[in-house]
C-alpha cells in the first residue's frame, strides 16, 4: 500500500489507471465472487432506484436482517391511513453485511456509501454521498442469482413495500425553477382521510355497483392487456355542492389502497409541463381534477376567442403572462392519449357541479367511462348519516323525515350538520335534539323552495308580458 501510494504520487494517472485495470484482472483470476450494485438514484432521472427500494424492503423484511448487528430506525406510519399510531421501520445500517440463503446459495449483502468526488453541488436529494446494496456470491451461482435469486428479492421487495406503504395525497408545485428540480413535479403529505362506502350516503344498491366496479378494475390487469386498452379508467362525479364527491375519492383510495394525485391545472404551466407531471405519476394512483368546470376554459365548445381590445394587448404586452397554457387537446391527450399508457392501474376522476358545461369530447364514454351523479339526501342517505352520527337505526320521527326528504331536496352535508351533537360524548342524550333540528331545517327548506318557485314564476311570468309588449306592432 505504501509503494502503491508513492507510485501514484509521482507517476502519471494515465498510467496508474491502467496498471490498475491490469490488477483488477489479476486478481479476478484468483478472487471467485462476482459483485452487484444497486446505487439509490441512477441515471439523469433524478428519481430513487424501484430496484434499490425493492431490494430495501426485501432486507429490511427478511430473516437475514435478524443477524445484522447494526439497523437504523425510522418512524412510519402503516399503509391503512387509519391514524392507527407509528411504527418503526428497522433497515441495515451503513457498512453493515448480513447472509442470505436461496437454493442452497450464500449471497452476501452490504449497505454502503460512495463518497462524492466532486465539490460541485450535488443533484442527488439526501446527501452528496450515494448509498447503495452490494450483492457478492460464488461465480458458480451466477446463473441462479441472474435467472431466480434477483427476480425473487425484486418481487418480494416489491409486495413487502406496497403492504408496508405509506398512502400519499399529493399536489403539483405551482412554482417552476428550471435550476432546482425539487420544485418541480409532485409534493405529498400522508393521506389519512377517514371515508369508507359503509360511511357514505348514497342509496345501498347504487354504491354497490361502484365498489363491484371499483374491484373488478383493480383485478383487471390481464383483460386490459388482451382487449388492448391501457389499464386505466375515468369516472365523472357531478352533483350540486355538498353532495359528497370528495368524500367519494377519498372512499375509492381507502377501498383500493391507492394515492391520490390532486392535480391543480391552473398551476399547470403549458402541455409539456402537464406530461411531464403524467410521468411522475405512480401505478395505483388516483388522478383527480376537481371542480373541472372552473379550473381552466373547458367549456366553450371550442367557439373562437373574441378580439381583445387594444388597451388589454398594450397590458399583455407590457406585463408577463403567467396563465396556464394548459388547452383542451393537451387535457385530452393526458387523460387517453399515446402518453396516457406510461404507466398503468390508474383512475382518472373529474368532479364538477354544472356538467353542462362541459365540452362533450371531455366527457365521452371511454374517456370518462362512468358518471356518477351524487345527487341529494334520500331517505337511505339519511339512515346512513343516522347511524354514523347518533348511532341509531330507527326512531319515531324517522317517518315525518322520510316524508319531509320526499318532499324537499337538501344535501348530505345539509344533513349531517343537523345531526351533529353539541357534545360528541354525549350522544344518546342529544338524539332527540338533532332530529328536531333536521326537522325544522326541512320545514324551513321547503318554505323557502316555495318561495322561491313563487318569484322564479312571476319573474318569468313578467318576461313573457314584456317579450309580447315589445313585439306587438306601434300604432
Amino acid at each position: 500500500m505504501f509503494l502503491w501510494a508513492m507510485f501514484r504520487q509521482y507517476f502519471s494517472s494515465i498510467l496508474g489507471d491502467r496498471l490498475g485495470v491490469h490488477a483488477m484482472k489479476l486478481v479476478s483470476i484468483f478472487y471467485p465472487y462476482i459483485e452487484i450494485t444497486f446505487f439509490e438514484y441512477t441515471g439523469q432521472r433524478l428519481k430513487r432506484s424501484e430496484a434499490y427500494a425493492a431490494v430495501e424492503s426485501y432486507l429490511s423484511a427478511s430473516s437475514c436482517s435478524k443477524h445484522a448487528r447494526r439497523l437504523k430506525a425510522d418512524s412510519d406510519r402503516s399503509g391503512s391511513g387509519s391514524g392507527s399510531g407509528s411504527t418503526l421501520i428497522l433497515a441495515m445500517d451503513d457498512h453493515e453485511e448480513v447472509i442470505d440463503s436461496f437454493s442452497g446459495a450464500k449471497l452476501y449483502w452490504s449497505s454502503q456509501i460512495a463518497p462524492s468526488k466532486s465539490h460541485a453541488i450535488s443533484f442527488y436529494p439526501s446527501s452528496p454521498d450515494r448509498r447503495f446494496y452490494r450483492l457478492s456470491f460464488h461465480r458458480r451461482h451466477r446463473d441462479l442469482v441472474a435467472e431466480s435469486y434477483l427476480r425473487h428479492v425484486l418481487d418480494e421487495g416489491k409486495a413487502i413495500g406496497l403492504k408496508n406503504r405509506v398512502r400519499r395525497l399529493y399536489t403539483n408545485n405551482t412554482s417552476y425553477d428550471s435550476y432546482d428540480f425539487r420544485k418541480l413535479g409532485w409534493s405529498h403529505v400522508n393521506f389519512e382521510h377517514p371515508a369508507t362506502f359503509e360511511t357514505i350516503a348514497m342509496d345501498p344498491e347504487k354504491k354497490r355497483d361502484i365498489v363491484d366496479d371499483l374491484i373488478a378494475f383493480s383485478r383487471g390487469k390481464e383483460f386490459y392487456s388482451r382487449v388492448g386498452k391501457p389499464w386505466k379508467r375515468g369516472y365523472l362525479l357531478y352533483g350540486p355542492p355538498g353532495t359528497g364527491k370528495s368524500t367519494m375519492i377519498a372512499a375509492m383510495a381507502n377501498l383500493l389502497d391507492y394515492d391520490v394525485y390532486d392535480l391543480e391545472l391552473t398551476a399547470v404551466k403549458n402541455n409539456s409541463s402537464l406530461r411531464k407531471l403524467l410521468l411522475e405519476i405512480s401505478g395505483k394512483a388516483i388522478i383527480v381534477l376537481e371542480d373541472i368546470d372552473c379550473s381552466l376554459d373547458l367549456s366553450g365548445k371550442r367557439k373562437k376567442e373574441k378580439e381583445k381590445s387594444e388597451e388589454e394587448e398594450k397590458k399583455i404586452g407590457s406585463e408577463e403572462n403567467t396563465e396556464s397554457k394548459v388547452t383542451l387537446s393537451g387535457l385530452l391527450n393526458f387523460i387517453d392519449g399515446l402518453w396516457s399508457a406510461c404507466g398503468g392501474e390508474r383512475l382518472v376522476v373529474f368532479t364538477t357541479n354544472f356538467v353542462e358545461k362541459l365540452d362533450p369530447a371531455l366527457i365521452r364514454r371511454g374517456r370518462m367511462d362512468r358518471h356518477i351523479e351524487l345527487s341529494y339526501c334520500d331517505f337511505e342517505g339519511f339512515k346512513v348519516l343516522a347511524r354514523n352520527y347518533l348511532g341509531i337505526n330507527e326512531h319515531t320521527l324517522f317517518e315525518k323525515i322520510q316524508r319531509l326528504l320526499e318532499e324537499r331536496n337538501i344535501t348530505p352535508a345539509d344533513v349531517a350538520e343537523n345531526l351533529m351533537p353539541k357534545k360528541v360524548t354525549e350522544v344518546a342524550g342529544s338524539v332527540e335534539v338533532c332530529l328536531t333540528n333536521l326537522i325544522q331545517a326541512l320545514m324551513e327548506s321547503k318554505l323557502n323552495s316555495a318561495k322561491g318557485e313563487e318569484e322564479m314564476l312571476e319573474a318569468t311570468v313578467a318576461k313573457v308580458v314584456e317579450e309580447k309588449e315589445s313585439a306587438a306592432p306601434s300604432t
